[in-house]
């Protein structure tokens, strides 16, 4: 059985703790490696690399670090089918999902190749007389990224190039359900030319995340999972004085209204609820339907939904695959069973099915639900499932007062032909990421990426200037040289508290 190693200091290591974890192929159910888990010797020997390592490649020169960026942009292009691959096995989406995923990431590595251009700072002349005042930012230190096991390359990609190009050293901690593909990164790092020590990855679950958050050398914490732990690495990270961006849940709405293309509508609401077995924060899995709009839609996406190929994700004909393991399976198949019972309507039942050959994955079919209220269970949960709920409302008033009802506010969409409604949605809904006509709102490199509400803890988004922002710290300079003016001028001290003339 292979066993998945931390990455310590540019090398593999198994570290002290004999603790290990199943992972799972979950096409399958059998289980294809084990993964090690850490404990404080490997987080505090991951940290003291990190930290060891900070001072030079802080110190290193934006031209020098931007050349390793750009090597290791082209060793994730070239690796990019071997990454696929690796999150197909671990995780369970198809291929071309998993490709996607790598590019997604990839954007964010072009965007941290203009870094030299990113940090530029201010100045400004003679702001008092023989006074000049300038600004530029400096990295923090150690970070770390906690990240999710539905996005095992993409979302540590959000976090980590900006971290590394803005000076950072960094600490990853991706899910121990698939870990893979962040030890390949890592070794891609080091091919790049980056320093022993500045990339690290330590696998674990809950005292691996604990002692990141509890080192007073660990400088900043990245997060994207689910609200509750969100909360939790917020306020323990917060406590400890470190910066702290922490990415929670979410219940995506996509509103239809009867002038929306309904062919249009439905394709890709069908695509965005069940594309990666629904296993995205940006996934829509509540669809509003406005008045005369909702018997159609809900019949074209019944349609649409059971016609989808489900299969193993790494078989090119699956456009869907399973869930990721046993246990989420049976929640997402209680749910649904929850939602029948307390009066919806189950057009579309995804549970119970077989896919020949692998009998014992961890499949869900894909699973529409009329007639949902927002005081059912399946509405309340983020159900991270195939499972798309139908909610009817009367009118577009009606669902966007809906739409702020709910805690979460990461993504939401709307369908329509007309720019006045478009407008008075996306300024009313009080959501991070907003899609008109497009469901699945995912902002590129170059914008940040974040939601409102309990889908964020923290004042700052993942990538863009905002990913900038958190990973650097300002400093202003204020100068004056004695001597540089012409003329008799004096020392200029006074007890008065210094103003500008």
């Amino acid at each position: 059985m292979t066993v998945v190693q931390h990455w310590i200091a540019g090398q593999s290591t198994t570290g002290e703790s004999t603790r290990t974890a199943r992972v799972f192929n979950p096409a399958t159910g059998v289980q294809a490696r084990e993964v090690l888990l850490a404990d404080d010797a490997e987080v505090s020997a991951a940290v003291a690399a990190a930290l060891a390592a900070f001072p030079g490649w802080a110190e290193t020169s934006l031209t020098r670090r931007t050349q390793v960026i750009f090597a290791f942009r082209e060793l994730v292009r070239r690796d990019a089918a071997v990454l696929a691959r690796m999150i197909s096995d671990e995780h369970g989406k198809v291929l071309s999902d998993a490709l996607g995923e790598v590019q997604r990431g990839l954007e964010v590595v072009e965007f941290a190749c203009g870094m030299p251009s990113l940090l530029k700072g201010s100045y400004s002349d003679q702001v008092s007389t023989g006074v000049d005042t300038f600004s530029f930012r400096e990295p923090l230190g150690v970070c770390a990224g906690i990240t999710p096991f539905n996005f095992p390359a993409m979302v540590p990609l959000w976090m980590f190039p900006i971290a590394i190009a803005t000076g950072n050293t960094f600490i990853l901690k991706p899910s121990e359900r698939v870990p893979s593909a962040a030890v390949h990164l890592a070794k891609l790092w080091k091919e790049a030319g980056l320093p022993d020590g500045v990339f690290n990855v330590v696998h674990g679950d809950r005292p691996a995340v604990d002692a990141l958050l509890d080192s007073p050398d660990v400088a900043a914490v990245s997060f994207v999972g689910s609200t509750p732990v969100a909360r939790y690495i917020h306020e323990r990270a917060s406590a400890q004085g470190k910066r702290v961006q922490a990415l929670g849940g979410a219940k995506n709405h996509a509103v239809v209204l009867p002038d929306a293309d309904r062919g249009f509508a439905a394709d890709h609401l069908v695509a965005a609820a069940y594309g990666s077995a629904g296993e995205r924060c940006m996934a829509v899995s509540a669809a509003v339907a406005i008045g005369s709009a909702a018997d159609a839609l809900v019949e074209a996406v019944a349609e649409r939904a059971r016609k989808i190929r489900v299969g193993p994700g790494t078989d090119t004909g699956s456009e869907m695959g399973p869930v990721v393991t046993a246990q989420a399976r049976d929640r997402i198949n209680r749910l649904i069973g929850s939602g029948a019972e307390q009066g919806a309507d189950l057009v579309v039942d995804g549970r119970g099915i077989v896919v020949e050959g692998h009998e014992d994955g961890f499949f869900v079919g894909p699973t529409l639900i009329d007639g949902v209220r927002t005081d059912m269970e399946v509405y309340r949960e983020e159900i991270f499932g195939p499972v798309l709920s139908v909610v009817r409302t009367d009118n577009l008033s009606d669902a966007i007062d809906l739409i702020n009802a709910n805690p979460y506010g990461n993504g939401t969409a709307l369908f329509t032909s007309s720019g006045a409604a478009a407008r008075r949605f996306q300024r009313g809904v009080h959501v991070g990421m907003i899609g008109i006509n497009v469901p699945v709102p995912v902002p590129l490199a170059f914008y940040s990426f974040g939601g409102w509400k309990h889908s964020l803890f923290g004042d700052r988004h993942v990538h863009g200037a905002e990913g900038v922002s958190f990973y650097t710290r300002a400093k202003v300079v204020t100068s004056r040289w004695p001597g540089a003016l012409a003329g008799p001028t004096g020392s200029g001290a006074s007890f008065d508290f210094p103003n500008s003339d």
